[in-house]
């Protein structure tokens, strides 16, 4: 019962904050970002993210030290890619995957009519 109130917890305060992504530090290593379009679109996926963050946990080496607010801007900001590849489902959706020196980023936009805007992007260090 206590896992499901935390979650009810999380989930109420992301919705006071209008959250829309998270960053996520794993022993003191930034690894990975999800932003979406909403936060209804984020809250339906926490659960599946959630454990996807802790599996990567398993694999990540133990350094020292807490990343701070700054240091998750930065990771949000640096999408300087040295290479992009797009695949398009025309008028539906665009999937572009974008490879930098140190990670990958996948961006998923909607393509219907009336939108045209980003409904998930995912940037994990390699």
């Amino acid at each position: 019962m206590h896992e499901w109130q935390s979650y009810l917890g999380l989930m109420r305060e992301l919705r006071e904050r209008n959250a829309v992504g998270v960053v996520v530090a794993v022993n003191g290593r930034m690894i990975w970002a999800d932003l979406f379009a909403s936060t209804g679109l984020l809250e339906k996926y926490w659960p599946k993210l959630i454990r996807s963050y802790a599996t990567e946990s398993l694999t990540e080496d133990r350094i020292s030290g807490r990343p701070d607010m700054k240091e998750a801007q930065a990771f949000l900001e640096d999408f300087g890619a040295r290479h992009e590849a797009q695949e398009t489902e025309p008028g539906v959706f665009r999937r572009t995957e974008l490879t930098g020196s140190d990670f990958t980023a996948f961006a998923l936009t909607s393509l219907l009519p009336g939108t045209g805007f980003d409904v998930h992007i995912a940037k994990m260090v390699d």
